[in-house]
């Protein structure tokens, strides 16, 4: 039996540095400039703002009596620092499971083919729909209070908010985690090698878990209160509770100011990572192609390799679906249990409807100043080096900004109102830092013959889906901003009336309606979109570090978003 010829090997060549032109150099700058503007408002004065504050006492916020460094004095006597610590010790499972369980169900996914990793995606996306953390965990106080476990669980307020984080969040941080490695461990070619990708990848996750369990609210804010001794309060808690509860501003604003210097360190990170490793992300085209990958090497183990992620995916979706039966079993309760000249619609209008204003602003500007930087490339190779000042704010969320925002908002009469309920974010950095590096990897094609339309913007139209659904989702989920700025029942969103409604006990026999939280139709069109972004286009993104050698001229014909030419392999559709 003849044994097939072996694949010639594939000639790299490094792509034409493209000559200095000024005009798309300007055209690049000015592209950036609507982001710097948003960037400015939304993030620059706010952190002015609180780091003055945080230097005045407490009272009217322009007395211009000075404390200072009383405040942070007393931020830190108050336990800043032990606080940041629980903090870490409520990623740490978290980051286990970013760092363990996910890449390995990745790799199990890629050495499986084709079809185990478009079931994979799919079925993650139902973590990453079903997103709804005041339901969940609303729902878990609800039942702890039903059958009397609550009240023993209050007495380890850490491990008990520990236990209860870690399972909210295991199945989205696998999903999101899973995805990221998913696309690293893509290679066009056989002598390609992901690895460091894949670690670039797993240190971005890990400052983003930090970053994210030092900015936790909602958690604490429902199940323990903090603690009977504050034993079990975030940084994130401490400074709300501080400003708004006792009204001391000073020391609230120092704890905020001490949070975002954290959160600054871990963009900063962020952003010095993806320079150094000069990480970006490329579209392999909309066509199936052949592939080049684990598969190919052990096709005697795929059965293995597939049946191994069947166990693994039904462990996440059971994990999840247990996670959320409190929620899902008080949902039944519906949504006709609300005070009086409360509607259902009103009530959705304002959940919905204000998030998404911002995101659209935020994640549009974003795709303009990527493309600015990353395809038009106004410093040359230097380029993502225009990123560095955004960096500071990638993992900043409103809460630490939430003192400066809600001055702003006061002074401005909003409150009370709808246009209060939009948040005040009007760039998303997180947006504007995967724009850039899409069309810095999609910049090498387009130089090489591809057309812009193409290569360039097609590419990147998807895009704004997959950044645009999870911040709508993340920011109609969120109760703080909505919870400073409401006034009264008919100007709350769905997780903050919930909230207010469970906690005066209100309809007791039927439970509050948690449904009205994340109503089933839109759960059910999330998990549709995230599903079609995840198999359709998230499949066909590959995250790659280096610099990018193996971009050829296009022929004639060829699809100029997919690049050049591979060689065939038995396996197709990577």
């Amino acid at each position: 039996m003849s044994q097939p010829a072996a694949p010639q090997a594939t000639a790299r060549v490094a792509p034409p540095t493209p000559p200095y032109r000024p005009a798309g150099a300007l055209i690049g700058l000015a592209l950036a400039v609507p982001a710097v503007i948003a960037w400015v408002w939304s993030y620059v004065l706010p952190t002015l703002s609180t780091v003055t504050r945080s230097f005045q006492a407490d009272g009217p916020r322009r007395s211009g009596e000075s404390a200072g460094t009383a405040n942070y004095e007393a931020a830190v006597t108050s336990g800043f620092v032990g606080q940041v610590g629980f903090a870490v010790l409520l990623a740490l499972i978290p980051l286990a499971v970013a760092l363990l369980a996910a890449p390995l169900l990745a790799v199990l996914a890629d050495r499986a083919g084709r079809v185990t990793r478009l079931v994979t995606r799919g079925v993650l996306a139902l973590p990453l729909a079903a997103y709804a953390p005041v339901a969940v965990l609303l729902g878990m106080r609800a039942e702890g209070i039903e059958d009397g476990t609550l009240a023993r669980d209050l007495q380890s307020p850490r491990l008990f908010l520990t236990s209860a984080l870690a399972q909210m969040t295991f199945g989205l941080v696998v999903a999101v985690a899973t995805t990221s490695y998913l696309s690293a461990l893509r290679r066009r070619e056989p002598g390609d090698r992901p690895a460091p990708a894949v670690l670039a990848v797993g240190g971005l996750l890990t400052l983003g878990v930090l970053a994210t369990a030092l900015q936790t609210y909602t958690a604490p804010a429902l199940l323990t209160a903090g603690g009977p001794r504050g034993d079990s309060a975030t940084p994130m808690f401490t400074a709300v509770q501080t400003t708004f509860r006792t009204m001391r501003l000073g020391v609230g604003s120092a704890t905020s100011t001490l949070l975002l210097v954290l959160l600054g360190l871990l963009g900063l990170a962020a952003a010095g990572l993806i320079v150094a490793t000069r990480l970006r992300i490329e579209f392999d085209g909309w066509r199936d192609r052949p592939a080049v990958g684990a598969a190919e090497s052990l096709p005697g183990r795929r059965p293995l390799f597939a049946a191994l992620v069947a166990v693994a995916l039904l462990v996440v979706a059971g994990v999840t679906v247990w996670a959320s039966l409190p929620w899902l079993r008080n949902s039944s309760s519906g949504t006709g249990r609300l005070p009086a000249a409360v509607e259902t619609s009103t009530v959705l209008v304002n959940t919905w409807l204000p998030p998404l204003l911002s995101t659209l602003v935020a994640v549009g500007v974003a795709a303009l100043a990527g493309f600015g930087i990353g395809a038009l490339r106004p410093l040359g190779r230097f380029s993502e080096l225009l990123l560095v000042p955004f960096a500071p704010w990638l993992f900043v969320g409103v809460g630490p900004l939430a003192i400066a925002g809600y001055e702003r908002t006061q002074e401005s009469g909003q409150l009370g109102s709808f246009l209060g309920l939009v948040p005040p974010v009007w760039l998303s950095v997180p947006a504007l830092f995967a724009f850039t590096l899409l069309f810095r990897g999609q910049h090498p094609r387009w130089r090489s013959g591809g057309d812009a339309g193409r290569t360039l913007l097609l590419p990147a139209l998807p895009m704004l889906a997959v950044t645009a659904l999870p911040t709508w989702l993340a920011h109609a989920q969120a109760p703080l901003w909505a919870m400073l700025v409401s006034r009264g029942p008919d100007r709350m969103t769905a997780p903050v009336l919930v909230q207010m409604l469970a906690d005066r006990r209100f309809g007791a026999d039927g439970g509050p309606p948690l449904g009205l939280v994340l109503p089933l139709p839109l759960l059910v069109l999330f998990v549709l979109l995230f599903a079609a972004l995840m198999v359709g286009y998230l499949e066909r993104l590959a995250i790659r570090a280096g610099r990018p050698t193996d971009v050829q001229p296009t022929p004639a014909g060829a699809d100029p978003s997919a690049g050049s030419p591979r060689r065939d392999t038995p396996e197709h559709g990577r």
